[in-house]
C-alpha cells in the first residue's frame, strides 16, 4: 500500500484515482473543481483543500492537468514542498520542453519524476485498461511501474526524461492522420452506394485495415462501443485531439520533422473545432468531411 497524492480529478484523472482507490492505495485527492473532488471522494479518495496538502506525506504524487502552463504551476508549488526521494508522476499530455524541464527541476530538489502521458481515453481510465508511455530515469521507472499497472494494461518505458510525451505526441499524430483516412474511406464508400457495415467488413479484414476502423469505428453500428453509437459523445474530444496534432506541429518545428499530413490534419481538426466540433469525439469530424465535400459541390 502507497500513500499516493493525486491532483486533477477530471475526466481522466478521476477514474485514474480510482483505480488506484481500488488496488490498495490511499488516495489523497485534489481538484479544483468541487465536483471532481466529491466524485473522487465517493470513489475512496481522501479530500484535500490544496496540491500541496494532497502531496504532504505522500510517497508519490500523481497529476493529470490540462496544459504545460498548469503543470508549470502546479509542479512548481509542490517540489519545495516534497521529501527528498517523492516519487514525481505527471499523467498530463504536455510539450517536450516542459517535461524535461519539469524533470531538471525535480532532480534540483532531490525528487525522481517521471513523464507518463497515456492513452485510451475515458473509457479505458474506467476500466484500468490504459497505456502509459514513460519517460525518465530506469530505477524511477522501476518505482513507478506498480502504480501505473493498477491504471493500465501497459506501461512502456520510452527512455530518458520527456520521451513518453515525444511517444504520445507521434501516436495522436498518427492517429488523428489514420482517423481522417477512416472517415474519408466511409464518407467515400456510402457515396459510391457501398453500405457502411459491408465496407467495415470487408476492410476491416484487408489492407486498410487500422484502429481507427476496427476499434473506434467512425460510424454507427459496426463496432457497438465506439462514440458513433452514443451520438459522438466524447471518449477523445475534437478539442484533446487539436491539442495533441498542435503540440507535434510545434515539436516538429523544433527538431525540423516533416510532417505535412500532421500538419493537414491539425488544420482539418482545428476547422472541425471551429465549426462546433471542440466537444464532440474526434470520430465525428466524419460529418464535417461529408459536409465540406458537398460546399466544395456546390
Amino acid at each position: 500500500m502507497t500513500r499516493i497524492g493525486f491532483v486533477g480529478l477530471g475526466n481522466m484523472g478521476g477514474p485514474m484515482a480510482a483505480s488506484l482507490v481500488r488496488a490498495g492505495h490511499v488516495v489523497v485527492a485534489f481538484d479544483l473543481s468541487e465536483d471532481h473532488l466529491a466524485r473522487a471522494v465517493e470513489a475512496g479518495a481522501a479530500r484535500a483543500g490544496t496540491a500541496p496538502e494532497a502531496a504532504t506525506g505522500a510517497e508519490a504524487v500523481v497529476t493529470m492537468l490540462p496544459s504545460g502552463a498548469a503543470c508549470r504551476t502546479v509542479w512548481g508549488a509542490l517540489f519545495p514542498t516534497l521529501a527528498p526521494g517523492t516519487l514525481c508522476i505527471d499523467c498530463s499530455t504536455i510539450d517536450v520542453a516542459t517535461a524535461r524541464a519539469l524533470a531538471d527541476d525535480a532532480a534540483a530538489h532531490g525528487l525522481s519524476m517521471l513523464d507518463a502521458p497515456v492513452s485510451g481515453g475515458t473509457a479505458a481510465a474506467a476500466a484500468a485498461s490504459l497505456t502509459f508511455m514513460v519517460g525518465g530515469e530506469p530505477e524511477a521507472f522501476e518505482r513507478g511501474r506498480p502504480l501505473l499497472a493498477a491504471m493500465g494494461k501497459a506501461v512502456i518505458h520510452a527512455g530518458g526524461a520527456g520521451n513518453g510525451q515525444a511517444a504520445k505526441i507521434c501516436n495522436n499524430m498518427l492517429l488523428g492522420i489514420s482517423m481522417i483516412g477512416t472517415c474519408e474511406a466511409f464518407v467515400l464508400a456510402r457515396r459510391l452506394g457501398l453500405d457502411a457495415q459491408v465496407f467495415f467488413d470487408i476492410a476491416s479484414r484487408a489492407s486498410g485495415q487500422c484502429w481507427s476502423m476496427t476499434a473506434y469505428c467512425p460510424v454507427p453500428g459496426p463496432v457497438p462501443a465506439s462514440p458513433a453509437n452514443r451520438d459522438y459523445a466524447p471518449g477523445f474530444a475534437t478539442a484533446m485531439m487539436l491539442k495533441d496534432l498542435r503540440l507535434a506541429a510545434e515539436a516538429a518545428h523544433g527538431c525540423e520533422a516533416s510532417v505535412p499530413l500532421g500538419g493537414h490534419a491539425r488544420d482539418l481538426y482545428e476547422a472541425f473545432a471551429a465549426n462546433g466540433g471542440a466537444e464532440l469525439d474526434f470520430s465525428a469530424i466524419i460529418h464535417y468531411l461529408d459536409a465540406s465535400l458537398q460546399e466544395r459541390r456546390g
